[in-house]
């Protein structure tokens, strides 16, 4: 349904310069999209962001999303595409108030990171060589009906705003999230139903089902079932793509032209192929070159050939974009050609794998994992369940989790790669390659006792440390005694493909386990983490305008093939848990504590359990009332937190006194509302009142010659449950007076 409003916001070209523009004529244009179960998205444009160059709001259900899109007109001097994605929640959008001081947003949490990159993974392949514009796409969350996950309708709403606005982009893309309950695929899966679903998959695809982005996370899914479901995402996305193309062409705007930097003479070209193709053959069909000997000799023989053209008049920079350019391409002739790697590689071959657990002993678990020269080292730290990662408000709302008491940091420091950087927070990069680790080790944990946090820190990196991370951490769990459902590894697979003349894959060669410069000079990293079984997680950054869905079958099935073979190697260093009772592994106890005692365990303020855990790190958690739960490190600090305990609460240790029998008291106290009296030694005393001594009604104790040393049999009921005194009587164990006899009778 397409409704035509007014105002119009356009751009006019004035001296090659574009220039913004009001009008009083425009469209506000409406669209729904069905899906096949039911469910409508809707798009809409016009009515908002006028200035921007584009702008859509993509609603699904309740679930409402602004993109707005704009670029330069005056190009970029960066050699590559300049795209800024950025994603926000805003708390008001779920009729919140943000919890941090200032009550407002702040920085971007991990999860709007990881849906920015989710975003720009989408839309990025489809925009056209040389454009070199800086270009941003901001997506702001307008509402959420915590039913509807706002990702996918993000993405659908970047989508429709390039289409219609006149930056130039050769989408429309539309995604899809998929789900599977009792082996039926969802679409568009509510966030209940995700928490019952076995899968949890975006899909991102162009016309004609090409795969452009996948990315997520499934509980050991079999390799058919993801396959089914890809193929149904790619053909649900086909009706977003068609409803956009509508929009686009009832509404959209021209797209601009852009300069083209004009090509360098053929000469030149000549005169680098001439000069370099013979030497990078050598270089890259020298088997015996690792990371640093091919960069460092493809480097002196790119500085010589510039050298040699610096009499002409082409500027370096262009000079060094062609050398490049002639480099990328021997590199993929040569894959063509002889069917071997540039380290000597069949095409399915994986690198040389090496496995070490129990590297050191103060650490609850640890694992090196070597893939040619990717290194990682994994280690496990077990705490309290206090320790757990809470969530911001937000978050809780559209995932539908408060904490997680599982989770993995990446850390991937500047000397993996033999360079100088900064070190600091964990940027985007770092924050997706975690999460995707952490997505593949997460369905094989069992739930445990303790929070468990797994560092995966990156000392060499030549390709796929992320899958390389999934296998460390797989390692360092069995070497903390984890009862993995299964052990997990990771791969990454990579493509080189021909295109013919309508711009459509002709032929291409699948790469297992990617190396840095074939992902550099390739055109795909999907990295597939999972089990002997199934698939646990998932993520496909393509770099070409969309994969056939053979393609992708092809490498989900190399994928799995290779995740199979690494899992055998890992399976010869460690196969199941280790058995090792390490000193230093923490220790979990229930302590019980009766009511009237907790103000001895706690201290004036809690000082007790503070000092405990300053000096010993023990920490001590209520459970209800009387049970409490006792965190320790490790058992020399959960003795000696027991010793403390013991000697806080022990002093007056009370014999269990049973319900209903009878003890004899003394009493140590006389007082106008009765007698206080203990009924063993090292007792508080306890009141017995008046009215608990004897069924007449008596004003003071002594009436019944009850002094300091008396000795009085009492019952036992128990404590009160508010105040824990003991509650004692005497009366009941004596006779009631007899009645008085009177006479009607005066005479």
């Amino acid at each position: 349904m397409l409704l035509k409003h007014r105002i119009l916001l356009s751009k006019i070209r004035v001296n090659n310069k574009y220039r913004k523009q009001f009008s009083t004529q425009t469209n506000v244009a409406e669209i729904e999209v069905p899906f096949s179960n039911g469910t409508q998205l809707k798009l809409s444009s016009g009515r908002y962001a006028r200035f921007a160059d584009g702008a859509c709001v993509a609603t699904l259900g309740k679930t409402s999303v602004l993109s707005t899109v704009v670029s330069k007109a005056k190009q970029s001097s960066a050699s590559f595409l300049p795209l800024v994605v950025d994603y926000r929640q805003k708390a008001a959008a779920a009729g919140r108030i943000p919890t941090n001081f200032l009550r407002k947003e702040l920085g971007p949490t991990e999860r709007e990171i990881l849906t920015s990159r989710l975003i720009d993974r989408s839309l990025r392949p489809l925009f056209p060589q040389n454009y070199y514009f800086d270009t941003q796409i901001v997506c702001n969350m307008l509402a959420v009906d915590g039913t509807n996950l706002p990702e996918t309708t993000a993405i659908n709403a970047a989508s429709a705003a390039l289409a219609l606005s006149d930056v130039p982009w050769n989408g429309p893309v539309g995604a899809v999230r998929l789900g599977q309950i009792d082996h039926e695929i969802i679409v568009n899966p509510t966030r209940r139903e995700l928490e019952q679903s076995t899968l949890n998959l975006v899909v991102t695809a162009a016309a004609t089902n090409l795969v452009v982005m996948l990315e997520g996370n499934a509980k050991d899914i079999l390799q058919q079932d993801l396959l089914k479901a890809i193929k149904l995402g790619t053909k649900e996305a086909q009706h977003i793509v068609r409803g956009i193309e509508k929009l686009q062409k009832d509404y959209g705007k021209t797209k601009r032209e852009f300069e083209v930097p004009d090509p360098i003479d053929q000469s030149v070209i000549d005169s680098i192929k001439t000069l370099s193709n013979m030497k990078i053959r050598e270089i890259l069909s020298d088997f015996s070159h690792d990371k640093i000997s091919r960069d460092n000799a493809v480097s002196d023989l790119r500085q010589t050939v510039l050298n040699q053209l610096r009499d002409t008049e082409v500027d370096v920079g262009k000079l060094q974009e062609c050398f490049n350019s002639n480099l990328k391409q021997i590199f993929r002739d040569l894959i063509f050609e002889t069917e071997v790697r540039c380290d000597g590689r069949a095409l399915d071959e994986l690198r040389n794998i090496s496995c070490e657990v129990s590297l050191y002993e103060p650490l609850h678990g640890s694992a090196l994992f070597q893939r040619g020269q990717t290194q990682v080292l994994c280690t496990v730290a077990f705490d309290s369940p206090e320790s757990a990662l809470k969530m911001d408000p937000l978050t809780m709302i559209t995932s539908g989790i408060k904490e997680k008491s599982f989770f993995l940091h990446y850390e991937f420091p500047s000397y993996a790669t033999g360079e100088v950087g900064r070190t600091g927070p964990a940027g985007r990069r770092e924050m997706g390659h975690g999460a995707l680790a952490e997505r593949g080790l997460l369905p094989v944990v069992p739930q445990h006792p303790c929070t468990v946090r797994l560092t995966a820190e990156v000392l060499e990196s030549n390709g796929s440390s992320s899958m390389a991370s999934v296998c460390a951490g797989s390692l360092a769990l069995l070497d903390a005694g984890v009862e993995l459902l299964s052990p997990a590894a990771g791969v990454a697979i990579g493509l080189v493909s021909k295109q013919d003349e309508k711009g459509n894959i002709g032929d291409y060669r699948i790469l297992t386990d990617l190396l840095g410069i074939e992902d550099y000079m390739g055109d795909m990293d999907f990295k597939v983490a999972g089990t002997k079984k199934g698939i646990t997680a998932l993520q496909a950054d393509i770099k070409i305008a969309g994969l056939p869905l053979k393609v992708v079958m092809e490498s989900i099935q190399k994928a799995c093939d290779a995740k199979s073979r690494i899992i055998d190697i890992m399976n010869k260093c460690i196969d199941k848990p280790s058995q090792k009772n390490k000193e230093n592994m923490p220790v979990m106890e229930e302590l019980e504590v009766e009511a009237h005692k907790r103000s001895k365990l706690l201290g004036i303020g809690g000082i007790n359990l503070k000092k405990l855990y300053v000096e010993t790190g023990v920490q001590i958690s209520p459970i209800d009332e009387c049970k409490y739960s006792v965190f320790a490190p490790s058992q020399a600090a959960m003795d000696e937190a027991r010793v403390r305990i013991n000697n806080w609460v022990s002093a007056e240790r009370t014999p269990e006194l049973e319900f209903g029998a009878i003890y004899t008291a003394k009493v140590v106290e006389v007082r106008e509302i009765g007698v206080l009296v203990t009924l063993y030694s090292a007792m508080s005393p306890a009141l017995v009142h008046n009215s608990q001594l004897d069924h007449r009604k008596i004003m003071h104790p002594s009436v019944l010659g009850l002094d300091v040393g008396s000795e009085i049999q009492v019952k036992y009921f128990g404590r009160d449950p508010v105040s824990g005194h003991l509650r004692l009587s005497r009366k009941v164990l004596t006779s009631p007076p007899p009645g008085i006899v009177r006479k009607l009778d005066k005479s």
